[in-house]
């Protein structure tokens, strides 16, 4: 564990009010963006007031990095001097994390901004950390991403398929109930990518997802892992899933085909129960719902089970965190041979991707999502992501057309 060398020993935090700053991503004044937008509201942020990075978890104990950094987080937070008249979620100091989904790699990091600007319900907010007589961030011209060419990530399409078609065979021999299996492919650009282009255009096209950034890692996730306010957590539980059709005829017979299919039941049924055992210890009150709903998305429909709970004690949101990641919509069950599995057959480290991501404030309250539909982005260079849950039923070639349509989210992020 370690602070960067710029972060301070002493925070300075002060939280003001503000008039409806408009479209909040387009106040970014340069790429190095942080964010978390939905239906326009939510935080950004820029500069750097104190980094976190974690280092490696060793296998018996996944949750230890939730702890360190909460830890570190405390004692940063508690020893600040903050001015915050407003108290709501998101104001005062906050930071901004990503967590890499295998807890024995070195992908972890958490970034606790100097400028925060936030709206919520009507009310906006600037947070500054440090000078607040400092002059504006002068902002740079956006990038638009041009000359595209693409690369093969781990595994080409046909080495894929094959180790789909190997964990259906472990599958039906009993050594586990799902696993979900994912794959890379890289874009090149002539110039550097700028993030905010991609938030932009993620933002503007599904209003309904939590658009993020941290780091580098991009993206427009359906799933939000909790968010809690107060002691009151939300939760949304997404497996299975289909493409949308291309009219609303097929549009309608495929929504149906999705909601009656025991392959997407089952796999969302092992998603759910995960959530339940997990938080149940945490909860004095919980509600799943014994049925599935649809959620529409533009291009994609999931089975979705929203969550309420309230904490018995005062669990930060990282503590929620630490005991549902990784659930089994991005990770299979049981847990432990899933993830084994996945380091068997997927032949690549995914990084941050499926990990949690979202922020987090000195009273404990966030949002966290699950970082699906993505992509990190280094300089020229974006890796993207797509992974398809795999139960006994999986066709290959039907998960590689899954993987695809998810990929597309980015790619048409990128293109245009």
């Amino acid at each position: 564990m370690k602070l960067a060398a710029t972060a301070q020993d002493h925070l300075t935090v002060h939280t003001v009010p503000v008039p409806d700053p408009g479209d909040l991503i387009a106040r970014l004044p340069h790429p190095t963006a942080l964010a978390w937008i939905r239906h326009g509201d939510g935080i950004v942020g820029w500069g750097e007031a104190a980094r976190i990075t974690l280092p490696a978890t060793p296998a018996p104990f996944p949750a230890d990095r939730f702890t360190a950094a909460a830890r570190a987080l405390r004692h940063l937070f508690d020893t600040a001097d903050v001015h915050d008249p407003l108290a709501l979620p998101g104001t005062g100091p906050v930071a901004f994390g990503s967590f890499g989904f295998d807890p024995t790699t070195t992908d972890s990091v958490l970034i606790v901004p100097r400028r925060v600007l936030g709206r919520r319900d009507g009310t906006a907010w600037l947070t500054t950390i440090g000078d607040t007589a400092e002059p504006p961030t002068p902002a740079t011209p956006l990038r638009t991403p041009t000359r595209l060419h693409w690369t093969d990530g781990a595994l080409p399409e046909h080495a894929w398929k094959h180790a789909v078609a190997t964990a259906v065979d472990r599958i039906r021999h009993g050594h586990l109930g799902k696993v979900v299996l994912a794959r890379d492919l890289t874009a090149h650009a002539d110039t550097p990518i700028d993030t905010r282009v991609l938030l932009h255009r993620l933002a503007r096209r599904y209003p309904a997802c939590y658009t993020f950034s941290c780091d580098g890692l991009v993206g427009a996730t359906p799933e939000l892992l909790i968010r809690r306010t107060g002691d009151h957590i939300e939760s949304l539980v997404l497996a299975g899933t289909t493409a949308r059709g291309a009219d609303t005829t097929d549009d309608h017979t495929r929504a149906a085909r999705l909601f009656t299919s025991a392959k997407d039941r089952e796999e969302h049924r092992y998603a759910a129960d995960m959530v339940r055992d997990a938080l149940t210890p945490l909860c004095h009150d919980l509600t799943i719902p014994d049925e599935p709903t649809l959620l529409t998305l533009p291009n994609l429909t999931h089975l979705a089970s929203p969550v309420h709970g309230r904490l018995t004690d005062h669990h930060t949101v990282l503590d929620v965190v630490a005991a549902l990641h990784p659930t089994p919509a991005v990770c299979g069950t049981p847990t432990t041979t899933a993830l084994d599995l996945i380091r068997e057959l997927e032949g690549m480290n995914r990084g941050r991707y499926a990990g949690p991501t979202g922020w987090i404030d000195a009273r404990g309250d966030g949002e966290w999502g699950i970082a699906l539909r993505c992509a990190d982005i280094h300089g020229t260079r974006a890796r993207l992501f797509a992974g398809c849950g795999i139960v006994a039923d999986s066709d290959p070639a039907a998960e590689l057309a899954e993987a695809n349509t998810k990929f597309r989210v980015m790619q048409d992020a990128l293109h245009s």
